[in-house]
């Protein structure tokens, strides 16, 4: 027992597939784990490892549980060691190839640029891959599993509760549409570009706000300084509102009338699906996955350009138009349901792995330099 979180850990000798977490902050891959770990654990005995940094709902095995590592699980000739980072990837390497640990190791790959010659060093000698989109994939240069990231549809969803809000904010979107973009405030995610874009379309619409939820960290204060300098001098001030960090972002996808993704850089980017399975539309520059998971005219739209400008026009006929934006919010909703729900990603991870258990006389056979 973890008794600091109450977390129950399970024996080392039960656990077949173990999913390290080596990051303390949050991010796009610390929260692909915390939604996939409890449901994946409904099927197998699934574990992450790392710093204590979970919900308490995620199975986790210790750092003293790692000598149990070299006896077989129980059930299963090896362990799976899930990696989605190079920090992830090289300690199952040493695990396998030199501590000869009954392992076989998964490497997920959401980056959608070259990569360098140490990380194909390391994704050269997975078992297997998964990219977790066509554009992901198109980088890599092994054979590879296109699985896309799904959505817990029963936490992001049209029902459930609003943003609880009172004093100055209450009053601000009392009545009002509201616009919303949530993510880090900082350059690669496109605050600035948000930002322009609600400064042009705003002024002509009175019945609309701006809302962008998210964290500011240390090195980025600068830049939201000059994010609120610039909503000042326009006047702005209570029409685009940067409220921070958010306990619970679902509330706000329902509160938001149509969701805005402007980053300039992403891996896969979970937002829009977050924003489109709660009902609300999608407006997003063609970064992360974003153009394989928006239909394009139908859900909402992706824009060529990163500016300011271009995330305006997209957005004035979804504003303008309630029908339109009705039918992109209905569109929306049955698009993530029937083709990203977190089930399908879990379900197609387990056949990856598998496929690995299935094919190990053959992998002895193939490649009798690895651990057996």
């Amino acid at each position: 027992m973890n008794h600091r979180t109450g977390r129950r850990r399970g024996s080392a000798r039960d656990v077949i597939v173990i999913a390290p977490n080596f990051k303390r902050r949050l991010s796009g891959v610390t929260s692909t784990i915390v939604q996939l770990l409890p449901l994946q654990a409904r099927r197998i005995a699934i574990a992450s490892m790392g710093p204590d940094v979970l919900p308490a709902a995620i199975p986790r095995l210790p750092w003293t549980a790692l000598p149990a590592l070299w006896a077989r699980p129980r059930e299963k000739p090896f362990r799976i060691w899930h990696a989605r980072r190079n920090t992830e990837m090289l300690p199952g390497l040493v695990m396998r190839d030199i501590l000869r640990m009954p392992l076989r190791l998964v490497f997920t790959s959401a980056a959608q640029r070259e990569h360098s010659a140490y990380t194909r060093f390391l994704i050269g000698r997975m078992d297997a891959v998964i990219a977790t989109s066509e554009r992901s994939g198109s980088y890599l240069k092994v054979p590879h599993t296109v699985i896309p990231h799904g959505i817990d549809c029963e936490r992001f969803t049209p029902d459930g509760p609003m943003p609880k809000l009172d004093g100055k904010l209450a009053a601000q979107l009392k009545g009002k549409r509201v616009v919303g973009c949530s993510g880090r405030i900082r350059h690669q995610k496109g605050t600035d570009l948000f930002v322009e874009a609600m400064i042009a379309v705003l002024k002509d619409r009175p019945d609309w706000v701006a809302v962008a939820t998210g964290r500011t960290t240390a090195e980025h204060r600068d830049f939201e300084a000059g994010l609120r300098r610039r909503i000042a001098e326009t006047g702005m001030g209570e029409r685009i509102l940067l409220v921070g960090e958010v306990d619970d972002i679902a509330p706000w996808f329902r509160r938001f009338d149509l969701y805005v993704a402007p980053p300039r850089n992403e891996g896969f980017g979970l937002t829009p699906l977050e924003a489109m399975a709660s009902g609300t539309p999608v407006v997003a520059t063609d970064a992360g996955a974003f153009r394989e998971l928006i239909v394009e005219g139908v859900t909402g739209s992706v824009v060529d350009a990163f500016t300011g400008d271009a995330i305006a026009r997209a957005v004035t006929p979804l504003m303008d138009d309630p029908a339109k934006r009705d039918a992109a919010s209905h569109a929306s909703l049955a698009h993530v349901r029937t083709r990203f729900p977190l089930a399908r990603e879990a379900g197609e991870i387990a056949a990856v792995y598998d496929a690995l258990w299935s094919r190990e006389n053959s992998d002895r056979s193939t490649r009798g330099w690895r651990n057996s």
